[in-house]
């Protein structure tokens, strides 16, 4: 299984080759993803919520270098969950699961920590649309970012934040900036009340 997470482009082999065009702006880098989930998962047996999953990447990435976690991801293209569920499948891996569904359907409480890497951006900026199969407008970003942030808002103290290329508009007052990496592109996010 190792041979898979040797590099990003061997990675990208789980996935049918017409998926690869995106993978380099839209799939979490291998060392970004180990270290959001070392992040994350500081405590044993917590459940992490990547926000907008797309191919699943972040989430089996993570899940094979932090195994006493659980990684969920959610994502509204059913052609993306089903390459995530394949992967995941020839990974072999048992803590990691997909969900199609709007980030709207999702419930917050169910989950400890998230990972953001900025899944609404494509709703501003037409030349980061992963395909023309949804709606998009500058109304839906807000409403997305405008969601993530009130449920994070209603999360303990305590709950961890990782994201990454975020414009921080998902993110509350009460999550605190405790470290980044890689040029500010990756920071992590504590909330403290």
């Amino acid at each position: 299984m190792n041979q898979w997470f040797a590099s990003d482009l061997q990675f990208q082999l789980l996935y049918p080759e017409a998926s690869h065009a995106q993978a380099s702006m839209h799939w979490t880098p291998l060392h970004i993803a180990r270290k959001a989930a070392e992040f994350l998962a500081a405590e044993k047996n917590v459940k992490i919520l990547d926000i907008g999953s797309g191919a699943g990447k972040f989430c089996l990435a993570a899940a094979h270098y932090q195994s006493n976690a659980f990684f969920y991801g959610i994502e509204q293209r059913a052609e993306l969950v089903t390459y995530a569920e394949a992967a995941a499948d020839t990974l072999g891996l048992q803590n990691v699961s997909f969900m199609h569904a709007n980030i709207t359907e999702a419930d917050f409480r169910k989950y400890d920590h998230f990972y953001f890497f900025n899944s609404f951006y494509e709703n501003l900026d037409s030349g980061y649309r992963i395909d023309e199969n949804i709606r998009y407008s500058k109304e839906l970003y807000s409403t997305y970012n405008r969601f993530v942030y009130k449920q994070l808002e209603k999360k303990t103290g305590g709950t961890r934040l990782a994201t990454f290329h975020s414009m921080e508009d998902e993110i509350p007052t009460s999550f605190y900036e405790v470290a980044s990496t890689d040029d500010g592109l990756l920071k992590f996010w504590i909330k403290v009340y």
